[in-house]
């Protein structure tokens, strides 16, 4: 279709022009980089309408572009989208051009602050429509020098020390990653080609060297998942999350955990169906842990993103389980949950935000009483609340409730024990609404402004997405379960 020529180029490379204005702005025009680094997020956000549009879910693989890269070691610029990651890079679209709006306050090193996000960008949507493994990751590492910088040198009083561990952690899961690539392709011809490998992984040597899949298959598992957190990679979340600026809190949740789950998904899934098998109960347990060990931990926080941190963990346990179930209910309701999340923890870690910008703390025990001066503000907060504890009628729930149907089969135990991470979850949202908005307000805080325009113009399209979902959410679930079904069946087929 001519109309989807270089959709995904344009998509993907359009903030890096941004980028590279930004850096040429000067430095003293704040306002102006400001509103030059909104501006260059739109067109990515058009393109990502456009392509909701254009997209055929019975087709397959769209928006395809092919071009040698690096001829010599058969390196290509290959990217393309399918079911899986057209609401992935749709959210990146949507939350990139919110995430600028949070970062109005930023006043230090506007610059390079703006240039960085932007960079950020880029390599967010190139995770997602990468076909190359190479080009996967290269993306995959671009991501990591901006998200540093950004904590370390915006963030809170611990930013370098929480910098730092998200570096170091990442790092070492790449290591697992380029040494599976690298293992991979001297043994297929020397193939990059996601689509094309695991059939050339068959006719390999590989095909019948179960114990070498079985050690690479775990080499992609530790380095996707110290991105979700996975169990027991998970630490270097809390300390990124509480010290990192607004607007990277809410893509550290929406996108970057993502990445963990949509690289098994894409890349470890496929390539060792019969692995992806045989961790299935591995990953479930961990999966498990996640949901009742996060939910626990949020519940004892006094710090109210500490909290949503945990929460996150949590929640991503969620799409594990649906992941290692390998049903049409779980691994639908698996990626229903990872665009759900996206959308509800980015509502509340924005939220966290805006109240931290007026109290300037963010102790749950410190307020009381806000929703009789701040009732815009409490909407929000108890609308982004009940759709992360999962009340019905809004998205939360219905992600969570086809990972149990998914998983209930497969996994009884583990499901039966993992329906307690709901309860608990609404226990500590519960608790948090009431000793932060009921009750008698806190006389500190009754001069305190309700939402700016700015603020709502932020929260009022994830709410609306958050309700929607809730009601009809056959309007995504139609994009994705194609390609869902068609991965069920590589996978269990072997």
């Amino acid at each position: 279709m001519e109309s989807q020529t270089h959709l995904l180029t344009w998509m993907t490379f359009f903030p890096l022009i941004g980028a590279v204005l930004v850096l040429i702005t000067p430095s003293r025009a704040k306002t102006f980089i400001k509103q030059l680094a909104f501006v260059f997020t739109l067109p990515s956000l058009a393109l990502g309408v456009q392509m909701l549009r254009l997209y055929d879910p019975a087709a397959g693989l769209q928006f395809v572009e092919r071009v040698s890269w690096i001829s010599y070691f058969n390196i290509e610029y290959y990217i393309g989208a399918d079911g899986l990651s057209v609401p992935m890079l749709f959210l990146t679209v949507l939350l990139c051009p919110i995430c600028i709006l949070a970062s109005w306050g930023i006043n230090d090193r506007v610059k390079g602050y703006f240039a960085l996000f932007l960079l950020l960008e880029t390599g967010m949507l190139g995770v997602f429509s990468a076909l190359d493994f190479f080009l996967f990751y290269v993306f995959w590492e671009l991501m990591l020098l901006p998200m540093y910088f950004l904590i370390g040198i915006w963030g809170g009083p611990r930013r370098e020390y929480a910098a730092i561990k998200f570096f170091l952690y990442t790092l070492f899961g790449s290591v697992f990653l380029l040494i599976a690539m690298i293992v991979i392709y001297l043994n297929t011809g020397g193939s990059f080609d996601l689509v094309a490998l695991r059939e050339q992984i068959a006719s390999s040597p590989l095909g019948s060297a179960a114990r070498v899949q079985w050690w690479l298959f775990l080499g992609m598992y530790v380095a996707f998942a110290i991105k979700i957190p996975a169990f027991p990679f998970h630490t270097w979340l809390p300390d990124a999350h509480v010290e990192a600026p607004t607007a990277i809190s809410v893509i550290l949740a929406g996108i970057l955990l993502k990445m963990g789950t949509y690289g098994i998904l894409r890349i470890a899934y496929p390539l060792f169906p019969e692995m992806a098998q045989q961790f299935a109960l591995f990953i479930a347990i961990i999966a498990l842990i996640n949901i009742v060990y996060g939910a626990l931990c949020a519940m004892a926080q006094t710090d109210l993103k500490k909290l949503v941190a945990y929460s996150s963990i949590s929640h991503m346990g969620y799409v594990m389980l649906g992941m290692a179930a390998l049903t049409p209910e779980g691994m639908n309701g698996a990626v229903l949950q990872m665009f759900n999340h996206g959308t509800i923890t980015a509502m509340l870690f924005l939220l966290v935000g805006v109240i931290y910008d007026r109290a300037h703390h963010r102790n749950i025990d410190g307020f009381g009483g806000l929703a009789k001066n701040l009732p815009i503000y409490s909407g929000f907060t108890c609308l982004a609340f009940f759709a992360s504890l999962g009340l019905p009628g809004l998205s939360g729930f219905i992600s969570e409730a086809l990972v149990f149907l998914g998983a209930f089969p497969v996994f009884m135990v583990i499901t039966i024990i993992g329906l307690s991470g709901i309860v608990i979850t609404a226990a500590y949202i519960l608790w948090t609404y009431q000793r932060v908005f009921l009750g008698p307000l806190n006389e500190k805080y009754a001069e305190l402004p309700d939402c700016s325009i700015r603020e709502q113009v932020m929260l009022y399209p994830l709410a609306f997405i958050v309700i929607l979902l809730g009601v009809f959410p056959h309007l995504i679930l139609q994009i994705f379960q194609p390609t869902m079904m068609q991965l069920i069946e590589i996978v269990t087929k072997g």
